[in-house]
């Protein structure tokens, strides 16, 4: 049995799937091939009968060239750039099966290189990415609040509040809450 997804970003997050394969004349068999991702799993997601995880949407921000808050930003409903959106304006998106919320701080705009991320991972969160949205992407990881381990290249960072990690990234990655308590995190991003 079908079980509803919770939010209108999901339903437009669906929407703008579609969209996007459509845009490029793919089947669904196409996607999955350029993807790695199920036929059905990707049917579902385009359909608003799944929440897509973290770890699909950056498998899929991989095949359409663009980052997560690129595409999480072209799903709210905006009327287009803003160099202002208050707190409370902010889009937020969840991934409930690993524990992982996501905030986009920096207002939306196709035309900048930069953005700023606020993460929160709950404690004994463990999240990976195979690939990067765009390879090369520059990031800082800057913890907010508690601990948390990043791998990268097969090497893991230990990172307490008040550190910051900067990096290119080319291959997998994996964010880990490592304490017993929410771990609160800036991202910045950086297009090369």
């Amino acid at each position: 049995m079908k079980q509803p997804v919770e939010g209108e970003v999901d339903a437009r997050l669906a929407a703008r799937l579609a969209e996007l394969r459509g845009e490029r004349g793919w089947s669904l068999g196409e996607l999955a091939e350029r993807s790695g991702v199920s036929r059905s799993t990707l049917s579902r997601a385009e359909r608003a009968e799944i929440s897509p995880t973290a770890a699909l949407l950056n498998r899929l921000c991989h095949v359409y060239g663009r980052t997560m808050s690129r595409l999480l930003s072209e799903v709210e409903a905006q009327a287009g750039p803003v160099p202002l959106v208050r707190a409370g304006e902010q889009g937020v998106w969840e991934d409930r099966a690993s524990g992982f919320v996501r905030r986009s701080v920096s207002p939306p705009h196709p035309a900048l290189r930069g953005e700023l991320v606020e993460g929160r991972l709950a404690p004994g969160a463990d999240l990976a990415y195979d690939r990067p949205p765009v390879p090369g992407l520059e990031q800082h990881i800057w913890v907010l609040e508690g601990a948390l381990a990043v791998t990268v290249q097969e090497v893991e960072h230990r990172l307490d509040t008040g550190d910051c990690l900067r990096l290119r990234v080319w291959g997998p990655t994996r964010f880990r809450c490592t304490g017993d308590r929410e771990t609160r995190y800036v991202l910045a991003v950086v297009l090369p």
